[in-house]
């Protein structure tokens, strides 16, 4: 079994800077990017492949695509199948074996704890992490009896506080199949990730972008993780590592997983970057009593992973005490 590891506490130096004994010079050889091979895991990855090569022009790159165990089993919700965990299995299996180089993953559907093999080197800057509702095409308003479509427990907990007993569906696949089913008629609304949608060319199918207050996101949403070696040589990645993100992240993650949160936990995290602190968002569920507790708490930059894990606790405590505890509707 690997070894796994909590990610580094921001502060401390990036995997290009830290290894000894690795000389610093550029790749002489092609770089192979892993992705998933949906349209969105391309263009995503496009994105990444876009910075390296506008900073480092002589670094050659070559996209190898594959499709996961999570993007194969579309019928069954994560939380039956595995979580996380199976949508960078097989990347994460080329990566040790030498078929790619880096990989490059949405953060938000990366587990919390990563292999110690297998360090993210690099955190993309963030695009709109909120999500949003879309309608069909040609539909201007939601009626509220026909089925929202959602992919995760921390989005239906959010939508039923919203709009009360709405009938909630689930829904797995890309996001073409997913507006596909919304438009054939067989879910009146989706409720998807801003950035996504924006990353394919889609944000004019938005109807309605979800303030902090009426869906707080999940971690890392918006943020592209490259993942890599340890011990290897990627000082051609540290432009692409945007230290907002990294700050971001750290708290994020560090909120979840300290709630030992997974695909099957709703639980949500936004860190706000300001200056030389961060404030940190977060939305814990009780599964066994079906009610949650939200909250917030102010940091250093410094200490963006201890902000993550005092702000976990401290609504651990409320929901011990009842104190600020609401209905989840699950």
């Amino acid at each position: 079994m690997q070894r796994r590891r909590s990610e580094r506490v921001f502060g401390t130096m990036p995997q290009w800077n830290k290894e000894k004994g690795v000389t610093k010079t550029m790749p002489n050889k092609i770089i192979r990017v892993g992705s998933r091979e949906s349209v969105l895991a391309v263009a995503q990855t496009e994105l990444v492949m876009e910075t390296i090569r506008k900073n480092h022009p002589e670094v050659e790159l070559e996209l190898v695509t594959m499709k996961t165990t999570g993007d194969k089993i579309l019928d069954k919700s994560l939380d039956k199948i595995g979580g996380k965990g199976l949508f960078v299995k097989e990347l994460d299996k080329a990566l040790m074996e030498g078929r790619i180089d880096i990989s490059v993953h949405s953060l938000k559907d990366m587990p919390m704890e990563t292999p110690d093999e297998l360090p993210i080197l690099a955190y993309s800057k963030r695009g709109n992490p909120f999500d949003c509702l879309v309608l069909p095409e040609g539909v201007d308003s939601w009626d509220h009896t026909t089925p929202a479509g959602c992919s995760g427990h921390r989005r239906r907990v959010q939508l039923q506080k919203l709009f009360g007993d709405i009938p909630i569906k689930g829904i797995r696949g890309n996001i073409h199949t997913r507006l596909n089913k919304l438009d054939s008629g067989e879910y009146g609304a989706l409720v998807l990730a801003c950035s996504g949608l924006a990353r394919v060319g889609l944000s004019s199918r938005i109807h309605h972008v979800f303030t902090l207050e009426e869906m707080i996101p999940s971690a890392g949403q918006g943020i592209l993780a490259v993942q890599g070696r340890k011990g290897e040589d990627y000082s051609w990645l540290m432009e692409t590592d945007d230290p907002i993100s990294r700050i971001q992240a750290t708290a994020e993650r560090a909120f979840v997983r300290t709630l030992d949160g997974g695909c099957s936990s709703p639980i949500a995290a936004y860190a706000q970057v300001s200056g030389q602190e961060v404030l940190l968002t977060g939305l814990y569920y009780h599964d066994p009593e079906g009610v949650y507790v939200t909250g917030t708490k102010t940091d250093r930059i410094e200490n963006a992973q201890k902000l993550g894990e005092t702000l976990a606790e401290e609504l651990k405590s409320r929901f011990l005490c009842g104190c600020g505890v609401e209905n989840g509707g699950l």
